[in-house]
């Protein structure tokens, strides 16, 4: 393990590597292609190299208003360019970028032949019976509905949902890009990963649709908002992926437990607490995470015990991300050599009353 760590990005590209093999086995066994999930954002060949030059060119930026302030901001560019943008950075950020992807890549393909694999087992009616015993015999949704109404928190509420897809992949760049200190990012990245691969292990474990797939008639009082056509449109990818896996040429992504909306959200906001972020940051990924739970079970994606595991997923995938990058140590040897300072601090009176 130790030779793992010497390189901060070993542990995410072997993770990425082997749920890529995993992934491309399923697709031969069943004979059905990879298919990239967001592809009508363009071929990944070409998404991939113009997000990275996007954030490659953003850290630049700001690295340079940090040094030279705006009225020098193309000297100061040339000068960051030179001195801090080393061969060995640009890989560190090119390789989370793509142990990233790969993994996420992986994850959707392998969430789309869940139906195949675990054919008519489903666990919506157990979960459900979790629900009520949690909340003492009332359905969380209705609680929900019924606390915050169905028309203005449903539009908010939505927003907050559809957020994650972009900020995820936006908050990645933000810390490999804005931070100088490699294995940081390195953490960040493979904490993601690891919420992907373990998300789809727990999607086989206990296969579930969904409250609002399970029993649509509480949903149906919700006002129109962007989640709502989402799931419509999940429910028939998934009905036209059980008809013609191969034909459809789409991935169905209908699957309740654990909710990943709340395991990479909970260990987002735990990477910025524990990496002691400004305070500013870690209070906004705190209130995103509480927003994420309460909009989870509000439009029914997941059972309470769904985003339970999320959490569970999440303080798991930044542990071991810790561990496997080398933060975990360093961060003990830190904290040893912050409560040295410390005892020398209180030492010193003692000693000066002493003479």
């Amino acid at each position: 393990m130790t030779r793992i760590r010497r390189w901060p990005y070993t542990f995410a590209m072997l993770l990425s590597i082997a749920v890529a093999l995993v992934a491309l086995a399923s697709s031969i066994y069943l004979g059905r292609p990879l298919r990239d999930p967001d592809g009508f954002l363009g071929p990944a060949y070409i998404r991939m190299p113009l997000l990275a030059l996007v954030f490659f060119g953003v850290g630049i930026v700001v690295d340079a208003v940090r040094t030279s302030g705006w009225k020098h901001l193309s000297n100061g560019m040339r000068e960051v360019a030179r001195n801090e943008w080393s061969l060995r950075r640009i890989l560190c950020i090119t390789a989370g970028m793509m142990s990233f992807y790969i993994c996420y890549l992986s994850y959707r393909n392998l969430k789309s032949d869940l139906p195949t694999y675990r054919e008519g087992v489903l666990y919506d009616h157990e979960l459900s019976h979790t629900d009520l015993w949690f909340s003492g015999g009332i359905n969380p949704a209705v609680f929900l509905h019924d606390l915050f109404g169905t028309g203005f928190m449903a539009e908010v509420l939505s927003v907050v949902y559809l957020a994650y897809l972009p900020l995820i992949p936006i908050s990645l760049g933000a810390v490999l890009i804005l931070s100088r200190n490699l294995a940081i990012g390195a953490w960040y990245a493979t904490t993601l990963c690891l919420n992907w691969v373990l998300g789809t292990v727990s999607y086989y474990i206990l296969p579930a649709l969904g409250p609002a797939f399970a029993r649509p008639e509480l949903y149906r009082g919700l006002a129109d908002t962007g989640v709502t056509e989402l799931q419509q449109s999940l429910i028939e990818t998934r009905l036209d992926v059980l008809v013609d896996p191969v034909g459809s040429g789409q991935i169905q992504g209908v699957a309740a437990f654990a909710s990943l909306h709340v395991s990479v959200t909970f260990a987002a906001a735990l990477f910025m607490m524990r990496t002691k972020q400004k305070p500013l940051w870690q209070t906004v990924t705190w209130i995103f995470f509480g927003a994420t739970v309460i909009a989870t079970l509000y439009f029914g994606w997941h059972y309470i015990l769904d985003d339970i595991a999320g959490m569970v997923i999440g303080w798991a995938s930044v542990t071991l991300g810790a561990w496997v990058t080398g933060n975990r140590r360093k961060r003990a040897q830190q904290s040893k050599e912050a409560d040295a300072i410390a005892a020398e601090q209180r030492a010193e009176p003692a000693l000066v009353e002493a003479s």
